[in-house]
């Protein structure tokens, strides 16, 4: 079994799922390295699953969320600036066959994100 991460982002400036940005975990640390690489559904939803079996549970992990071309696309270029153009979370996956969730809140000059970690063996 193998640990998910997940993810749902919404567009409080319109309301909107924010679908389409791409998504990158790495490593962070003397193992860095690019784990995936992807982007949001069109319902700003991330479910990718993560083999951790021979990972350190005390690694650090980075999740980058490239919100500057979804902003410009809803946007336009005149309107760019002071936006929040990435969005990088760190944290801690301990459990191999946890599921660690982060939804997020976007907005063009703000975001609020928090994890929900639900380990295995609980429902």
């Amino acid at each position: 079994m193998m640990a998910l991460v997940t993810s749902h982002m919404l567009n409080s400036f319109d309301g909107t799922h924010a679908g389409g940005i791409a998504v990158n975990l790495t490593s962070v640390g003397a193992d860095e390295r690019l784990i995936f690489s992807t982007q949001m559904d069109e319902g700003g939803r991330l479910s990718e699953t993560v083999d951790l079996r021979s990972a350190d549970p005390d690694a650090t992990y980075q999740l980058l969320f490239e919100t500057g071309p979804y902003w410009s696309i809803r946007l336009g270029q005149a309107r760019l600036q002071g936006i929040i153009k990435q969005i990088m979370l760190r944290f801690q996956m301990p459990d191999p066959k946890g599921q660690y969730h982060m939804p997020i809140i976007l907005s063009p000059n703000g975001y609020s994100s928090w994890l929900s970690d639900q380990p295995s063996g609980q429902e």
